[in-house]
């Protein structure tokens, strides 16, 4: 069955609730991770979002990768691989506690995926025009396609790809 395409206010909450998970992290790989980070729309306040926290652990190598696995699997959480994305390794949380939805990746410090997520967060975090312009693109789209995962994802392609280039266009004037 499909799930729904959710998109709804920012709420405060999801500072507690990434905070709650990160603690929780922190139990099994603290001394084997370089950092937790917040990431995606739940990591920027003001913006519209799918109510689901993302989360990225950050590792030196994949020296440690073993490692991190043996112990998020205490935790209850399942490898599910890169996803095709190269250098960003997803896991599925199966875990008995009631911790808030949450999708979770490990990414080597590194990673360029973990490089995109860290600047568009903090894009969005300083441009609060582009948050209003996202988050009013995030909730057409999930009104327009509440049934379509899919289709919700290329209707905001194109708002992505242009904060992208602003973002990369940022970076080129300050090299």
């Amino acid at each position: 069955m499909a799930r729904k395409v959710i998109v709804v206010p920012y709420n405060e909450q999801w500072k507690n609730d990434f905070e709650l998970i990160k603690k929780y992290l922190l139990t099994a790989v603290k001394d084997t991770v370089i950092g937790i980070e917040h990431i995606g729309s739940t990591s920027v306040e003001g913006l519209s979002a799918k109510p689901i926290i993302d989360i990225d652990i950050v590792i030196k190598d994949y020296s440690v990768f073993d490692k991190v696995v043996e112990r998020l699997a205490t935790l209850g959480y399942a490898h599910e691989g890169n996803l095709g994305i190269k250098d960003r390794e997803a896991f599925d949380y199966k875990g008995s506690t009631a911790l808030p939805e949450h999708h979770l990746y490990v990414c080597p410090e590194f990673s360029a995926e973990l490089r995109r997520h860290i600047a568009f967060r903090d894009y969005l975090r300083n441009h609060p025009e582009a948050v209003t312009e996202y988050s009013r693109i995030k909730e057409e789209g999930a009104r327009i396609f509440p049934d379509s995962i899919d289709d919700y994802i290329k209707y905001k392609a194109p708002c992505i790809e242009k904060l992208y280039k602003k973002i990369n266009s940022r970076k080129d004037e300050h090299r």
